[in-house]
């Protein structure tokens, strides 16, 4: 794990795009963005970054790279809980209740800001917008798990892998990483099964089955959407619940 410092502007950062998706941030409540911002670390791909009943976490923010929180069972098993993305928080629920709850892997070589709990306080004092718009980032993260625990207990494999990537490519789109036709991906076909609660050999079949139906086809690190309405009505998606779409707060 690396220290160094960003060298590039708060406006730049994907964290920046999504919060200013929400609230419109003042040169002011950029500028304390930019010292939480400030602490930058670098994290190999495979090395958990946060590790379950760890005390006094620090949180990151993604600046680039991808990272899965996931929770061991006693079997040796795992449950991917989330993917995070560029722009999005780790360990965010570490900090505030001191002991981590789950497991940090990063799926790429991860580079993100350190937050350190007096620092994100600090913050918040003196920008309360900034922590509206945390808030906002937390409480949409709290829709997502709802959605996948919906999608683990009421979609079929299609409709579940329909919805797991539609969302995925919106999370990206609001950070500047997709568009409409598709997206970059690293996810492994294992790590799709640990979080869709699928097995390898299924997520390879629906996979199989959504590319011979035309909808879309993920093949050497790329989704591409081939039918994005058609994926729509197949898994019942509705990005609402991402609140990408709602005026933002003056």
């Amino acid at each position: 794990m690396a220290e160094q410092s960003t060298g590039l502007s708060i406006l730049d950062s994907p964290f920046a795009r999504k919060l200013t998706a929400f609230v419109r941030l003042s040169q002011d409540d950029l500028s304390v963005l930019s010292d939480v911002y400030r602490r930058r670390r670098s994290f190999a791909a495979g090395r958990d970054m946060i590790h379950q009943g760890q005390v006094d976490q620090t949180a990151y923010i993604v600046a680039s790279g991808w990272a899965c929180s996931y929770k061991l069972l006693p079997g040796g098993t795992r449950q991917i809980v989330d993917f995070q993305i560029p722009g999005d928080f780790l360990g965010l629920r570490s900090v505030l209740f001191r002991t981590a709850d789950h497991n940090v892997e990063p799926i790429t070589r991860v580079h993100a800001s350190e937050v350190k709990e007096q620092d994100l306080l600090a913050a918040f004092t003196q920008t309360p917008r900034l922590a509206t718009a945390v808030l906002w980032a937390a409480s949409r993260d709290e829709a997502m798990v709802v959605e996948h625990l919906v999608g683990l207990g009421r979609r079929n494999a299609s409709e579940r892998m329909a919805h797991f990537l539609l969302e995925l490519g919106a999370r990206l789109k609001l950070v500047g990483l997709a568009d409409r036709k598709g997206f970059s991906c690293p996810l492994s076909q294992y790590q799709l099964a640990d979080a869709l609660g699928l097995s390898a050999v299924h997520v390879n079949r629906v996979l199989r089955e959504l590319r011979e139906e035309g909808l879309l086809t993920f093949q050497k690190g790329k989704v591409q959407f081939q039918n994005y309405e058609a994926l729509v009505d197949l898994s019942g998606f509705d990005r609402a619940y991402l609140d990408h779409e709602g005026p933002l707060l003056r």
